[in-house]
């Protein structure tokens, strides 16, 4: 196993040096360069200043001259400033963002799994019922509807009409005088809108994979075998058939870190919250170059690790599957 890692984690190197080249190509493909964004948002940004700025950040230079330099200095975990104003270093904007984005989807996850997995597990037992058809209607509108648009409703009814949940940010005006408890549930407050809607998107397709591999496992020969001993069902179900329905699941958790990322770029955009999928958008709308290709990189290890830890559970949850042996 131990093997198996190491090989898979430098194998992950050239693997990460492309999507960095293509990440790197694309971003500067893009019409417009953050000395233009900056001239058209100051009427006082000068073209000596505009030409200083640009021979600063060697943004004459060639795209694979800025690239191998970018390179150099991401060897060493330093990628660079950003362009905005404030002259603060990437590391430090996305340090300031990343607890916000990891809080929400850490609820988020957990919420998935919670839910998709005992719907999933339902409906598969209770095969052509009412409730596998109310699950399966209820999975098909998860697919079918926007997560925006119905964001933007919710945020209209509860948040405009009803006034029951904030519909912006992640702390009220207030926050620094209320209690310990007050802050908590301040947070989880402004956070449950967000979290549900992005646990919706999320919720109809991994309860959708559990049915199908709990059905593909249910109709095995050894569960037949299980039930003619005599075992009760709830023995046959969560000892002997869940864990072998587990293996395509695993493989969607692993995968869906990445895809929560993503997705917190059009939530915390929408509900206007502080976290890395806003910095995200608003790098690339002002072509800040190092935040843009900091993000990404982080992205792209965070999808690697994904599958990584999808592949090693796959050892831990099927043991007949034994890496580093042939």
């Amino acid at each position: 196993m131990i093997q198996y890692i190491l090989r898979r984690i430098f194998g992950m190197i050239p693997l990460l040096i492309g999507i960095t080249i293509i990440c790197f190509a694309v971003i500067h493909l893009a019409p417009g360069d953050p000395a233009q964004f900056l001239s058209s948002m100051n009427p006082k940004f000068s073209e000596s200043a505009h030409e200083k700025f640009v021979k600063m950040y060697g943004l004459d230079k060639p795209v694979h001259v800025r690239y191998i330099d970018w390179v150099k200095r991401v060897a060493v975990l330093d990628f660079g400033e950003s362009f905005a104003p404030d002259g603060k270093s990437v590391m430090e904007k996305i340090g300031e963002r990343m607890p916000v984005t990891i809080y929400l989807n850490i609820a988020g996850m957990v919420l998935i799994f919670l839910v998709a997995l005992p719907l999933g597990v339902l409906s598969a037992y209770r095969q052509n019922t009412f409730f596998d058809k109310s699950v399966t209607v209820f999975v098909f509108v998860g697919f079918a509807v926007p997560t925006f648009w119905l964001a933007l409703l919710c945020m209209y009814y509860f948040g405009v009409v009803k006034g029951w949940l904030p519909i912006s940010g992640l702390k009220s005006y207030n926050f620094d005088q209320l209690s310990t408890m007050g802050k908590m549930w301040d947070i989880v407050h402004h956070a449950f809108l967000p979290v549900v809607l992005s646990v919706f998107g999320g919720l109809a397709g991994l309860s959708r994979f559990a049915r199908n591999s709990m059905l593909e496992v249910l109709g095995e020969e050894y569960i037949t075998s299980a039930r003619a001993r005599g075992l009760s069902e709830g023995r046959v179900i969560f000892k002997h058939a869940l864990k072998n329905a587990l293996l395509p699941v695993v493989t969607i958790l692993g995968l869906s870190v990445p895809g929560l990322i993503g997705g917190s770029v059009i939530f915390e955009s929408i509900f206007s919250i502080p976290g890395m999928g806003q910095l995200f958008y608003q790098s690339v709308m002002a072509r800040d170059y190092p935040v843009v290709m900091g993000v990404l990189v982080l992205g792209a290890v965070l999808t690697l690790i994904g599958n990584l830890i999808a592949d090693i559970s796959y050892g831990l949850v099927d043991p007949r599957i034994r890496y580093g042996k042939k």
